[in-house]
């Protein structure tokens, strides 16, 4: 199909140029030599002496009719988008990107103090940087909502200024990692957890105090980064992101009783907490690029309900997956007593296990009879279905995106879609 694909491009650019309607005629015919079933196909293309029948006179040449222009171009839409449909990794789609950031972070979380510099690089040596989830996404949105560059000399000028702008867009990701690591320093403090990644914890190898610092500093180097950009639009967005960071986390260890039982509460808090960041990175990323308000907020909207959608199994899976699975100790949040959307939906359904709840899980014997009363429920169930829901959000803001016949476009968006089905069907 490849070669069809490539002849259709051509007839299709040469049919839209003036004097390239020859050409075209001579490359249509060629194609149906030997057999005649022409460039598309026996179903699309008839023979050469029925095709010049359908040349019209231009100024002394021919212009190959708008029904074939058409049906080339749809040609080109379809063998395109069938390319992009056939299952690739997204991570590997960025994978010598990914590269490049990783050794781009590690440089940039230097620090003078050993102990700092020790501090700061923890999550980003090699083996313990994690899924990059949030790299990945970002660097495939960069990738989903690029422009076409013309073949002209115009065009590579526009080529270098793409590149530049592939640059600043890894920037996004490279602040968006930082801030995301600086969060989870500070939240293992906060939680006093001992395990992260599959991997001791900073805060238990170095203590408390030196992961708040370390954290702080990955936030300091986000904000130079940031700066460098010099867009404001994208500096206020990357800024409310960290707003909201610490307005989630102060809502989940603030919580009033009425509030741990709201789903409502649930939800705001996990945008803040989960989706703000990748939202609002992912929207910066379309701003950089010149994108209009439309696609910049469908660009938001993927991001926001993947966020959501993360988060949710991430919550299913503190009460199914293992320690080992995870990376961290499981019904770790039922044991802080943070109360997550599988438990909420069990006390729609029980309404008893609200008392069980307002009395806390300091006791290991509440704890007990709250997964027994999970258990009973479909908690876990709906949860999912929650999850569906918003993955299938995120899937209809990638299909409202503007058409695009570009091949890396198309497999860009095929992986962000992708991706969306890799979060709610992930065990870990």
């Amino acid at each position: 199909m490849s070669w069809r694909w490539t002849l259709a491009r051509r007839v299709a650019t040469l049919a839209a140029i003036g004097g390239g309607g020859a050409q075209a005629q001579r490359l249509l015919s060629t194609s149906s030599a030997g057999g005649g079933t022409g460039l598309l196909g026996r179903h699309y293309i008839p023979l050469a002496s029925q095709i010049r029948s359908k040349v019209v006179g231009c100024r002394g040449a021919a212009l190959v009719s708008s029904r074939w222009l058409h049906e080339a171009q749809y040609q080109v839409r379809q063998d395109g988008a069938s390319r992009a449909q056939e299952q690739q990794d997204p991570f590997e789609l960025v994978a010598d990107e990914l590269s490049l950031l990783a050794n781009r972070l590690r440089s940039m979380v230097a620090a003078e103090v050993p102990k700092l510099a020790s501090a700061a690089e923890y999550f980003f040596k090699v083996g313990a940087e994690g899924k990059r989830f949030r790299p990945t996404v970002l660097l495939l949105m960069a990738s989903a909502l690029k422009f076409p560059l013309s073949e002209s000399t115009e065009g590579r000028v526009l080529s270098i200024l793409a590149d530049k702008l592939r640059t600043r867009q890894q920037n996004i990701a490279e602040i968006t990692e930082m801030i995301h690591v600086a969060s989870l320093l500070h939240d293992d403090v906060l939680d006093d957890a001992d395990t992260r990644r599959g991997v001791s914890s900073l805060n238990l190898i170095m203590g408390n105090k030196l992961s708040v610092l370390a954290g702080d500093f990955l936030l300091s180097r986000a904000c130079v980064a940031l700066a460098a950009l010099g867009n404001t639009e994208v500096v206020s967005l990357m800024a409310t992101a960290v707003e909201h960071l610490v307005t989630g986390e102060t809502m989940q260890i603030s919580t009033s009783r009425e509030q741990r039982r709201s789903m409502e509460y649930y939800l705001q808090k996990t945008y803040y907490k989960t989706a703000s960041l990748i939202s609002n990175s992912c929207k910066a990323v379309a701003i950089l690029a010149g994108h209009t308000t439309e696609v910049s907020v469908l660009a938001y909207e993927y991001g926001r309900n993947l966020g959501l959608a993360f988060q949710l199994i991430d919550d299913v899976l503190d009460f199914t997956g293992t320690s080992a699975s995870l990376g961290k100790g499981s019904l770790s949040d039922i044991r802080h007593g943070i109360i997550t959307a599988p438990m909420l939906y069990a006390m729609e359904e029980f309404p008893q296990l609200q008392e069980v709840v307002d009395r806390g899980f300091d006791n290991p014997a509440n704890v007990e009879i709250a997964l027994d009363y999970l258990q009973k429920s479909r908690g876990i169930e709906k949860t999912k279905e929650l999850a569906r829901e918003h993955a299938d959000r995120a899937v209809k803001a990638i299909e409202s995106l503007p058409d695009s016949d570009d091949e890396d476009v198309l497999t860009s968006r095929r992986a962000l879609i992708d991706i969306t089905e890799r979060v709610i069907t992930r065990t870990k």
